[in-house]
């Protein structure tokens, strides 16, 4: 299966995904995604088994942050933030969709399929360049949930909606993780600012 990630980042967002994809590659770490909001840049990676500690934090932090300031990507001051993808994660992936099948998404297409821009419902995997799910009938003339798919290439953003369900599986996937009770679960992460040489 092809592990093409869905890229729908912009301007100097995009950029630093270009030069933080291969770096990442590099140290065995996948880029999930880059946002840029206000003056925080939040780059978003995992292990390929989903895994993302705070000592893997600051590694890529480590990594990127000379890095930004020799390409001079973002010229004016910015606080750079490397995080995990969390448990109600982004799904950028086609094997997202497949190992997260079962639990609720919500999807936002760039593109509409029949009309509609917003999908959510149990995801049922990928199959053949489509990402499937379960969502309400639209008809209401049956309580069945109805199997549509949209394609994986027109999706502007995808992520897990998070639920009990999903809470649970996230504990027995990374039990080292340490979520606790889910009463309190924030992303691992770790910020560290940079600024213009004033001197």
């Amino acid at each position: 299966m092809s592990e093409e990630r869905l890229t729908r980042e912009t301007g100097p967002a995009l950029r630093v995904a270009a030069l933080a994809e291969p770096v990442l590659a590099d140290m065995g770490y996948r880029l999930v995604r880059v946002k840029m909001s206000g003056t925080t840049l939040q780059i978003m990676a995992e292990r390929p088994d989903g895994t993302f500690s705070i000592d893997d934090c600051e590694k890529v932090s480590r990594a990127m942050s000379p890095m930004l300031d020799v390409e001079d990507v973002i010229p004016s001051r910015y606080h750079l933030e490397v995080s995990s993808p969390g448990i109600d994660r982004p799904l950028v992936r086609p094997g997202d969709f497949e190992s997260w099948a079962g639990h609720e998404a919500k999807i936002e297409m760039a593109v509409p399929v029949a009309g509609r821009k917003r999908f959510r419902g149990a995801l049922e995997g990928f199959h053949e360049g489509e990402v499937r799910l379960f969502i309400e009938n639209p008809e209401g003339a049956s309580k069945e949930p109805v199997l549509v798919g949209v394609p994986f290439a027109d999706i502007g953003t995808a992520q897990l909606v998070l639920t009990d369900e999903l809470i649970e599986a996230a504990r027995q996937r990374l039990p080292q993780a340490g979520y606790g009770d889910g009463a309190e679960i924030d992303e691992d992460k770790i910020s560290v600012e940079r600024s213009e040489d004033n001197g």
